[in-house]
C-alpha cells in the first residue's frame, strides 16, 4: 500500500477543531527510506554482534574501542537483553525498576492473583540436595511431568509418557541449546516472526541449515500445514521448530491443525515446539476456562513420534527466577540430551527440581490454570481497550500468550518504525521489544527497513496492571507530543550511555 498523502488522517481524527496528528506533522517529519538514516538503528548496529554479515564469510567489523580476543565471535544479543542494556544507557537500573514500565521483558507477573493457589514462599534444603543432580534431572520431577502431560493431555490412549521421555534442564533456552547440539546436518524449517533466541541458536549451531517461511498477517499469520507438507518433500526438511502459542503474534496453533503438524512427525521430520505459554488460552466461553494446549494431545506414540517439547515453570507457573524447565520426546533423545546437557550446562539446580515437585500436583495445575486464564484474559482486554482509545488498534488481536503485536504504520515517520518508537519510549521510562528482533534472521544481511517486522513492537501485558497502565500513559504522551509539536525533536539525540547525554552523531 503507497504511504503517499492520499492516505486518510480518520486514524487519528481531529477533536474540537484540534489538528490532526498526519496534519501537524505533514511537512516536518523527517522519512526515513534506509537504516543508513536512522539514528535508532545505527545504534542497534554499532553493538557488538549486531553487524549486517558481509558476503563471503569474512569477519565483521571490529569495534576499534573493544579489546579484541582472537577466535571470538559475538552472536548478538536477544531482543530482551538488548533493551535492557538500552534502557540502563537511559537510567534504568533493577534497583529502581518499578519506576519504569517494562512491557518488554518476557515474563508473567510473580506475586498473588486470585483465586490462584499460594505462592511458594521457602525451599526445604535437605543434605542430599547439595549434591549434583543427574543431567537428566530429579527422577521424581521427571515421573510428575510425565504423569501430569498423561492427565492433561493423553487419558485413554494406550502410549503414555514415562519419566524416560522426560529431561529437565536449567531454562527453556537451555532446553533449546541441548536440543539444537544433537541434530545433526539438517534443513530446519522456521517462521518469521517468532521467538528471538531461535536467531541466535540457528547461528551458533551451524549444522542447522535456516529455511524460513514469513506469515502473513492478513492469513492471522497462519501457519499453512500444507505448504510445510510440500516443504518437507521438495526442500528435505529434517527439523520443523516453532513457538505455540506463538511469540510475539499471540496466535496459537490448536484443533486439527495441530493434529496435522504432529502428524509430520511421522513422514521422517522431526516437529520441534516451544510450549511455554500452552496456559495462556482466552477461549470465549466460560466453560473452556481452564484448558490448554499441547502437540502431547495429538502423539501417537511417545517413542516412535518424532515430537519435542519444550516447556517449564518459567511463564505458566510465573516462576521464571527458578530456572526448571523441561523437555519432553522419545526416549532415545532424552539419552541424547543427557549427553549434551553434560557439557552445555551440568543440569539443573537441585533445590528447586525438588521444591518444584508439589507444584506439579494435577488439582493444583487445574486452579491454577483457571485462576491464571481469568486474570491474563482481564489484562489483555484492558489493554487493547486502552490501545484502541489511543487510535492503536491491534490488526490481529491475541488469542494466547500475554503479548500483544503492534503495528506502527499509521504513525507519522520515524515513529512508525519499531526501533525509533522503542527508544523514543525509552524517554518515558518505558520498554518495549521492536519487531525486527523477532525477525529470525541468522544471516544478518537484511537492511533492516526490509524486514517484514520493522513497523511492529511486542507489548507483554505480563507486568502488573499498575505498570501496563503506567507504559500506555507513556505511548499516549508520545503520541499526544507528535500531535502538538510534529516530529522534528524524535528520531534522534539518543543516549548511547548513561556518560553520553548528548546522543549519537549521524
Amino acid at each position: 500500500m503507497s504511504r503517499s498523502s492520499t492516505r486518510p488522517s480518520s486514524a487519528y481524527p481531529s477533536r474540537s477543531g484540534t489538528p490532526s496528528l498526519r496534519d501537524v506533522v505533514h511537512g516536518v517529519m523527517k522519512i526515513f527510506h534506509h537504516e543508513k538514516e536512522s539514528e535508532a538503528h545505527q545504534i542497534f548496529r554499532q553493538q557488538v554482534g549486531h553487524q549486517p554479515k558481509p558476503a563471503l564469510g569474512l569477519p565483521q567489523t571490529i569495534n576499534p574501542d573493544e579489546e579484541t580476543v582472537p577466535g571470538i565471535e559475538h552472536p548478538g544479543s536477544t531482543g530482551v537483553i538488548y533493551c535492557s542494556d538500552r534502557a540502563i544507557a537511559n537510567g534504568f537500573n533493577y534497583a529502581n525498576s518499578h519506576e519504569w514500565a517494562n512491557l518488554g521483558q518476557g515474563a508473567p507477573e510473580v506475586g498473588p492473583i486470585p483465586n490462584a493457589p499460594p505462592r511458594p514462599e521457602n525451599i526445604p534444603l535437605p543434605e542430599d540436595s547439595l549434591e549434583y543432580a543427574p543431567t537428566t534431572g530429579v527422577k521424581a520431577l521427571r515421573e510428575a511431568v510425565a504423569n501430569l502431560y498423561n492427565d492433561n493431555y493423553r487419558k485413554g490412549k494406550a502410549s503414555q509418557y514415562t519419566y524416560e521421555n522426560v529431561c529437565i534442564v536449567p531454562g527453556g533456552r537451555a532446553g533449546l541449546s541441548r536440543v539444537a547440539a544433537v541434530i545433526g546436518d539438517v534443513y530446519c524449517s522456521y517462521q518469521v516472526p517468532d521467538y528471538t533466541a531461535y536467531d541466535q541458536v540457528l547461528s551458533a549451531f551451524k549444522r542447522l541449515v535456516p529455511v524460513p517461511t514469513a506469515l502473513d498477517p492478513k492469513n492471522k499469520y497462519r501457519l499453512d500445514i500444507e505448504q510445510t507438507k510440500k516443504d518437507i518433500q521438495t526442500q528435505g526438511l529434517a527439523v520443523v521448530i516453532a513457538s505455540n502459542p506463538r511469540n510475539p503474534t499471540g496466535q496459537v496453533i490448536a484443533g486439527k491443525e495441530l493434529k496435522d503438524l504432529v502428524s509430520l512427525s511421522r513422514e521422517n521430520t522431526t516437529i520441534i515446539l516451544d510450549e511455554f505459554y500452552s496456559w495462556y488460552i482466552y477461549p470465549d466461553s466460560e466453560k473452556d476456562i481452564g484448558k490448554s494446549i499441547s502437540s502431547a494431545e495429538y502423539v501417537e506414540d511417545v517413542n516412535s513420534d518424532s515430537v519435542v517439547i519444550i516447556d517449564g515453570l518459567t511463564k505458566n507457573w510465573r516462576l521464571p527466577g527458578w530456572r526448571v524447565c523441561w523437555v519432553i520426546g522419545p526416549k532415545n533423545l532424552i539419552t541424547a540430551l543427557s549427553q549434551s546437557g553434560s557439557f552445555l550446562d551440568g543440569g539443573a539446580n537441585h533445590p528447586m527440581q525438588l521444591a518444584a515437585l508439589p507444584l506439579l500436583e494435577p488439582g493444583r495445575v487445574k486452579i491454577e490454570k483457571m485462576a491464571l486464564q481469568r486474570h491474563f484474559k482481564a489484562k489483555r482486554d484492558h489493554v487493547l481497550k486502552r490501545l484502541h482509545a489511543l487510535h492503536l488498534d491491534v490488526d490481529v488481536p491475541p488469542q494466547a500468550t500475554f503479548y500483544v503485536w503492534l503495528n506502527l504504520e499509521k504513525l507519522p515517520s520515524p515513529l512508525n518504525n519499531g526501533l525509533t518508537f522503542f527508544e523514543e519510549l525509552l524517554k518515558e521510562q518505558t520498554i518495549v521489544i521492536p519487531g525486527i528482533f523477532f525477525d529470525i534472521n541468522p544471516a544478518h544481511r537484511r537492511n533492516l527497513f526490509n524486514s517484514p517486522c520493522h513497523h511492529y513492537v511486542r507489548l507483554s501485558f505480563g507486568p502488573p496492571m499498575e505498570d501496563l497502565d503506567k507504559g500506555l500513559d507513556a505511548i499516549g504522551r508520545v503520541i499526544a507530543n507528535a500531535r502538538q509539536g510534529g516530529t522534528r525533536k524524535m528520531g534522534h539525540s539518543y543516549k548511547k550511555s548513561l556518560e553520553s547525554n548528548s546522543g549519537v552523531n549521524i
